[in-house]
């Protein structure tokens, strides 16, 4: 890999780790055609929504990136991809700030939705930015302890699509509850793929994930039922008589199960960075088809 130069902009572009905005935008995507199914669509605070999570998802990556690194977490071994703070391409000190920077400018964005909805708002976005930091930070760190998957269907699920169907909407849907869980099942996969590669160096490092503490067929078969679990839960749209709902099923099921077959095979090691490009691929290809087909009307 060419040599990265400490602190400059392009060593802050590979720590806020591009890649996994993926996460981010899909559930905003989902909220927003629900709000567009709906009648209800903004314009204005649907894109503020997508810039709040696309800044708080890079916030998330800076603070994974530091702590990990002065937990000690990210080794030379490390199977995933590098860390700017263990390469050396960002100071702790540098990264403290970047921090500090982003989460600011997350807030100024995220509080312009007051002027849309009410002051819940507040309370909502106070619990994006402290779980942001109990992810990886404090005397429990939630990733660190098992409660990895639990935050991503909150955090990534009903907070990101319930919250961008609100703030358009000013209401609550049996729909959008239905959404929020098959995006925070979607990209539960990700997290899963990622403990799943690193099962080993977690345990090593008392990273105790349900991958760590259950096992590796476990971890196996729970990014299989993931996926066909949100699929599952697309088919109750079809149910009620929203037929386009049917295509994203179609196209992700089988792509998730060839993805399954492709990471049980290899198993172990760096090549399951592989399977973390195709889930990442196949989840952003279900919210796309899926949010389409519910612009369709419900």
């Amino acid at each position: 890999m060419e040599e990265i130069r400490r602190n400059s902009p392009h060593a802050w572009l590979l720590a806020a780790r591009p890649k996994t905005l993926t996460a981010a935008i899909i559930p905003v995507m989902i909220g927003t055609a629900l709000a567009i199914a709906d009648g209800r669509f903004q314009w204005l605070p649907a894109l503020i929504c997508f810039l709040f999570a696309g800044l708080m998802q890079i916030a998330a990556n800076f603070i994974n990136d530091l702590f990990d690194f002065k937990k000690g977490t990210d080794r030379e071994d490390r199977l995933g991809p590098e860390r700017a703070c263990s390469q050396g391409w960002i100071s702790p000190q540098a990264m403290t700030r970047g921090i500090g920077l982003t989460v600011v400018l997350a807030c100024l964005v995220g509080s312009s939705l007051l002027f849309f909805a009410g002051w819940e708002l507040l309370l909502v976005g106070a619990a994006c930015v402290l779980f942001a930091f109990f992810y990886t930070t404090g005397p429990y760190p939630l990733s660190y302890n098992g409660w990895g998957d639990v935050l991503v269907l909150v955090f990534f699920g009903f907070v990101p699509v319930g919250g961008t169907y609100y703030v358009q909407a000013l209401s609550w849907t049996p729909q959008v509850t239905m959404g929020a869980i098959i995006c925070g099942l979607l990209i539960d996969t990700l997290l899963v793929v990622n403990n799943y590669r690193d099962r080993d160096a977690d345990a090593q490092s008392g990273k105790r994930t349900v991958v760590v503490r259950f096992g590796e067929p476990f971890g196996r078969y729970l990014y299989l039922i993931l996926g066909v679990a949100a699929s599952l839960i697309c088919l109750i749209f079809v149910v009620q008589g929203h037929r386009p709902a049917i295509v994203p099923i179609l196209v992700y099921l089988p792509l998730h199960y060839v993805t399954w077959r492709k990471m049980v095979k290899i198993g172990s090691g760096k090549k399951l960075n592989s399977i973390l490009g195709e889930t990442s691929r196949n989840m952003l290809l279900m919210g796309i088809l899926l949010s389409i087909a519910l612009m369709w009307g419900i």
